[in-house]
């Protein structure tokens, strides 16, 4: 059995793996990639990274751009509500102005209503008055001049001497008013 061992490791040293390249394979590819590599690194990797940082730079710019926006848009919302509450506040001022100076037109208006009746009542006391001093005087006149036909016919005299007849009516009447006195006051 140990021949049969030595006789298969003899044929295994004899034949190459073809998993394992060949140590010039080796060699040469180590040589290929290192000159690739070299080239890599100084041709190729500083202009991807100029690239890089360029989109960096970019990318914080527009960050702090955004940034200074963002700022600038909460200054702008703080003033637009600084105004708002300054507008509101206003506005608050002019409705209660306006309603102190309703409330006075209004105190006005009713105290002008109120002179304007008592002044049309005052007008029409006396219109009624002036209309029954009036009426008052013509029916002394009219009951004067029946009272003197009456008075003629009851006489059997005329009452042609005005004195006489207007003396007459003016007791006729003044007896009338005391009458008319004396039954109210009952």
């Amino acid at each position: 059995m140990l021949s049969a061992i030595l006789t298969a490791v003899a044929e295994t040293e004899a034949a190459p793996n073809p998993l394992l390249p060949e140590p010039y394979d080796i060699i040469w590819s180590a040589v290929c990639f290192a000159i690739i590599l070299f080239v890599f690194w100084r041709k190729f990797l500083p202009s991807v990274k100029k690239t890089l940082d360029a989109r960096s730079e970019a990318i914080e710019g527009g960050i702090k751009k955004a940034e200074i926006a963002q700022a600038e848009a909460a200054a702008a919302l703080s003033q637009y509500k600084d105004q708002l509450a300054e507008g509101r506040a206003e506005a608050a001022k002019i409705r209660d102005q306006a309603r102190a100076d309703g409330t006075k037109i209004i105190a006005e208006l009713r105290e002008q209503a109120a002179v304007e009746a008592a002044r049309i009542t005052t007008n029409a006391q006396a219109t009624i008055e002036a209309e029954r001093q009036g009426a008052l005087i013509s029916l002394r006149a009219e009951v004067g001049s029946l009272a003197i036909d009456l008075a003629s016919g009851v006489i059997g005299q005329s009452l042609s001497d005005d004195k006489r007849a207007s003396t007459l009516v003016d007791q006729f009447l003044a007896e009338l008013e005391t009458d008319d006195k004396a039954k109210a006051g009952k």
